[in-house]
């Protein structure tokens, strides 16, 4: 008689998904196309009498490649879910009153330059007028100009010098992730958990149990029950770390509405007295948003604000939201692994939402366990999202201390509270000689922080040396032309909405 293989007996036969939306269908697709197919069988648990959040509508790159894994066509996924493209954020009214600039998903200059682009134009800039430095990036120029192809892979091209994500109905997005991951074999159960059973000695999940009375059997249980954390937190006590004295924001209010405005291939974010509101352009409606404070206002006054500001008739009721910003202490305990917002929830100013998702799932894929759930697998994971987790609050911080508005008791507060030891020295060091500092892991690299920091007022007092060995009146002449070969590059492109249009037709 042959031996059993002790590996195969300690191998995850069942994954138990607890909660559906974008967080939930995202890590079934993953988890049932990409671990194992065949021997793992994977539940989604969801009740239709919850519903989903279904707020989050912008996307970074890096979602480009989760759908290229499963095998989704750039064509499905638009049509699908009423996506558009987006180059990247427009930011109004967030450094002072009157001012606006891009977050451009690119880099500035040509890509050819001996020092970082920022420090050419930050010298320039003191002696000339050479526009700002969203002039100098391609991606944001053709988000100005409402333009679109995608870009090149050819080393040193001008169209290499950029990336893109999309802006999609995260509930259409769900819902096709949904169809194709039941016609692959996950299978969905309606129902709400009333109860978790666990393994007396580690504590481990052995077994959710229905309102209906039935109870699910898992090796591993992966908790996207959004803000209620039913089994990280309600079952096992994870704990969170509260950031909302560094985040202050803890409520929106959405409305979706009709336009007859054309695409816009970027996200808006408009700075308010009590917060900001977001506009998100899709195929069929734009997305709205209030996020704002408590502290600065209620419900009532904020949903009227937001219905003020809406440019067409809306087509839903408001949606009110309470958070507190924060990161779960451990998103991995036990055989159990958060992901999505029972993770934790820092607000969707820089469309973090669906990367941390994403990233939660990579890496669980990376660090897959078997049955015996070693704790060195959760502690790598924990270090790995906590790393993510606060790279990506110092950035949506950032946006808030570099401001000069006065003009509520927000921003009043943010411009001078105390930040984050990380946060602080970066910014210093920007602040003092243009430098970005570079870290290994972690979401922003060095174009959004420059374009964030400049686009806010964080001015460097010191270029790089490398800059003097060009003449002053060459250096002139030299920002001039990148200028214009960036204008004209952008120009020359299709219309957002025209190439979109091509898009959808090869979906046909």
């Amino acid at each position: 008689m042959p031996s059993q293989d002790p590996a195969a007996d300690r191998r995850i036969r069942t994954v138990v998904i607890v909660g559906g939306g974008t967080a939930g269908w995202m890590a079934a697709s993953a988890l049932n196309h990409l671990i194992d197919p065949g021997r793992l069988k994977v539940t989604l648990i969801e009740s239709a009498a919850i519903g989903t959040i279904g707020v989050g509508e912008s996307t970074l790159p890096h979602f480009r490649a989760f759908n290229a894994s499963l095998g989704i066509t750039e064509a499905q996924f638009m049509r699908a879910a009423g996506a558009t493209f987006k180059l990247g954020i427009r930011f109004d009214d967030w450094g002072a009153m009157g001012e606006d600039y891009f977050h451009p998903f690119g880099a500035h200059g040509t890509g050819n330059e001996e020092a970082p682009f920022h420090h050419y134009w930050l010298k320039g800039s003191r002696t000339a007028d050479v526009g700002t430095i969203d002039d100098y990036c391609l991606s944001a120029v053709m988000a100005r100009e409402a333009r679109f192809t995608p870009p090149v892979s050819t080393p040193g091209a001008l169209n290499s010098t950029f990336t893109y994500g999309y802006q999609m109905d995260a509930g259409l997005y769900a819902a096709f992730l949904r169809q194709r991951a039941e016609a692959a074999g996950v299978a969905r159960i309606e129902g709400r958990v009333v109860r978790v059973d666990q393994d007396e000695n580690r504590g481990l999940i052995r077994a959710i149990i229905l309102e209906s009375g039935e109870t699910i059997e898992g090796d591993l249980f992966i908790d996207c029950s959004g803000f209620r954390a039913l089994l990280i937190e309600q079952a096992l006590g994870a704990g969170f770390t509260d950031w909302s004295h560094w985040l202050p924001c803890d409520s929106a209010v959405a409305i979706p509405c009709s336009s007859d405005q054309s695409g816009t291939p970027y996200t808006r974010a408009t700075a308010l007295k009590g917060g900001w509101q977001f506009r998100i352009p899709l195929q069929h409606r734009i997305g709205n948003g209030y996020v704002y404070s408590s502290d600065i206002l209620d419900q009532a006054a904020a949903t009227d604000e937001l219905v003020g500001r809406l440019e067409g008739p809306a087509l839903a009721e408001p949606l009110h939201l309470r958070f507190k910003a924060g990161q779960r202490t451990r998103n991995w305990m036990g055989n159990c692994v958060a992901v999505g917002l029972s993770a934790g929830f820092i607000e969707p100013l820089e469309s973090t939402s669906i990367y941390l998702i994403q990233k939660a799932i990579t890496t669980l894929m990376e660090l897959w366990p078997d049955r015996t759930f070693d704790p060195a697998d959760s502690r790598e994971f924990n270090r790995v999202m906590d790393v993510e987790a606060e790279r990506v609050r110092d950035f949506i911080i950032l946006h808030y201390h570099a401001t000069r508005r006065d003009d509520s008791p927000l921003w009043n507060h943010v411009r001078t509270m105390a930040l984050p030891d990380s946060l602080a020295e970066k910014i210093d060091l920007f602040r003092s000689r243009g430098a970005v500092r570079k870290y290994q892991e972690g979401l922003f690299t060095h174009p959004s922080w420059v374009a964030v920091l400049v686009g806010q007022g964080v001015i460097p007092r010191n270029h790089h040396p490398l800059v003097d060995k060009v003449p002053d009146d060459h250096l002139i002449s030299g920002l001039a032309g990148v200028r214009e070969t960036i204008r004209r590059a952008a120009v020359a492109m299709p219309a957002h909405d025209a190439y979109l249009a091509g898009v959808l037709e090869d979906a046909r």
